[in-house]
């Protein structure tokens, strides 16, 4: 399987600490053991699916869409419930 992060994904990354990647790789090693894992958008996010994971009490998202004939995981969008839906929307 391929993963492969958008641009605005790695730059939250690069911007986050080492316990907090430590927690994002957890989450995405779930994903690729079980890529339809997260619950599936509607309407106009509707081949996006969001895993949710917390780290300490904070919860995260991470948006990712799984194109099964490539077997390609892209993941797009990581963060807080705020405005993450709203980031979204402009991919």
């Amino acid at each position: 399987m391929i993963v492969k992060q958008t641009g605005t994904f790695k730059l939250h990354v690069k911007k986050m600490y080492q316990q907090e990647k430590e927690a994002l790789d957890e989450a995405i090693q779930q994903i690729i053991s079980d890529p339809s894992t997260g619950e599936m958008k509607m309407s106009d996010l509707a081949v996006i699916q969001v895993f949710k994971y917390k780290y300490k009490v904070q919860l995260y998202s991470l948006a990712h869409v799984y194109l099964e004939k490539e077997l390609v995981l892209a993941l797009i969008g990581q963060g807080t419930p705020e405005n993450f839906y709203r980031e979204l929307k402009i991919f």
